[in-house]
């Protein structure tokens, strides 16, 4: 039994999701443990790899309180591997003491490359990444090899069971009434402002945006963009009651093509949304462009694409269905942690066979 510790930074309503769910997944020849090392102190304290040192240097009680409780479940699980996802909180120096194989999970590309992903690769012996795509200048297997990283495995974000109603039938979800035409729900990043203003100016009432956002943000919002609209926030607990009312979701992300790849683009179809998207000739990394998801690269494109797909109701719910179907067959929390259990065997198999040699 391969017996893998997850370790993750969620609050409230997430941390409990992805505590079950992880926890859920554990199959015959692995287990998943869940740890939450988020509430021990707040994130922002550690969220650059500078900062991470500042606080080990001063031995942060928070931290070191961390790391007591992680060593302790090390011991008591005796676990064999350490897979550990937002925001590291695991000083390189702290992680080379301790023997057990060890798994850095990055999601943001990057975003964060330099905050907390390149700075830390040396300490881990393996990496999952969830997208191929990095930059003009290579992708991110080619990164992380230049990086020197010892192994790395492309392994995408997923659908967890708490971001759709999986007690609806597949009929069920595609023939109920979506009075939405248009839905975003994400955070109101400054680089996705100029396309989200554009949606909203152009149909108005149609097109719903909601998300993580300020007062600060959205007076910014409004005053640069001529008032589109006040986004309002919403508790996750709201995304799929929004998402299945609506008929057509866009997913923009913060680099267009170069971090494709979030939760969203999992969550849409998995709740019988026809997705757009940006990401280019990634997005088919994820789905089939034109049969399961819709590319666009400008925000005039994707204008014309909605219009387009509002007025041909069948090649929308075509598209739809087969977004959900695709989601269902590969994309579902349990068996992308499957994937990541066959990874990490194999990684640390290979890990041996160098140390034999």
């Amino acid at each position: 039994m391969l017996t893998i510790l997850y370790s993750f930074n969620k609050h409230g309503f997430e941390a409990e999701y992805w505590r079950r769910e992880i926890g859920a997944a554990s199959g015959e020849s692995y287990r998943f443990v869940p740890f939450n090392h988020g509430p021990f102190l707040e994130p922002a304290l550690y969220s650059r790899a500078q900062l991470l040192d500042n606080l080990y240097y001063a031995r942060h009680p928070g931290l070191e309180r961390l790391y007591r409780e992680f060593e302790g479940l090390v011991h008591a699980t005796r676990a064999d591997a350490v897979v550990v996802d937002n925001y590291p909180p695991y000083h390189p120096d702290y992680l080379r003491r301790l023997p057990i194989y060890k798994v850095l999970r990055i999601a943001d590309g990057p975003l964060s490359a330099y905050d907390r992903d390149i700075p830390y690769a040396h300490a881990y012996d393996h990496v999952l990444y969830h997208s191929p795509a990095y930059s003009r200048d290579m992708g991110m297997a080619e990164k992380l090899a230049y990086c020197g990283v010892r192994r790395a495995d492309f392994w995408p974000l997923a659908l967890f069971t708490a971001a759709c109603d999986p007690t609806q039938s597949e009929e069920r979800l595609f023939t109920r009434e979506r009075d939405i035409d248009v839905v975003f729900i994400g955070a109101l990043h400054v680089n996705k402002m100029p396309l989200l203003a554009a949606l909203k100016k152009t149909f108005g009432r149609r097109c719903v945006l909601r998300g993580l956002t300020s007062l600060k943000k959205n007076v910014y919002f409004n005053a640069r963009y001529g008032f589109p609209a006040w986004v309002r926030p919403v508790p996750f607990e709201a995304y799929v009651p929004l998402y299945q009312r609506a008929k057509i979701g866009v997913n923009v992300h913060n680099r267009g093509k170069y971090t494709v790849g979030n939760y969203r683009l999992f969550e849409l179809p998995g709740n019988g949304v026809l997705q757009l998207s940006d990401g280019g000739e990634y997005l088919g990394s994820f789905f089939d462009v034109g049969d399961e998801i819709v590319g666009y690269a400008t925000a005039d494109e994707l204008i014309d694409l909605i219009r387009y797909y509002l007025e041909h109701d069948d090649e929308r719910l075509r598209i739809a269905r087969n977004g959900y179907r695709r989601v269902l067959q590969d994309h579902r929390i349990a068996r992308r942690l499957e994937e990541a259990a066959c990874h990490i065997a194999r990684g640390i198999k290979s890990a041996g066979e160098r140390v034999d040699s």
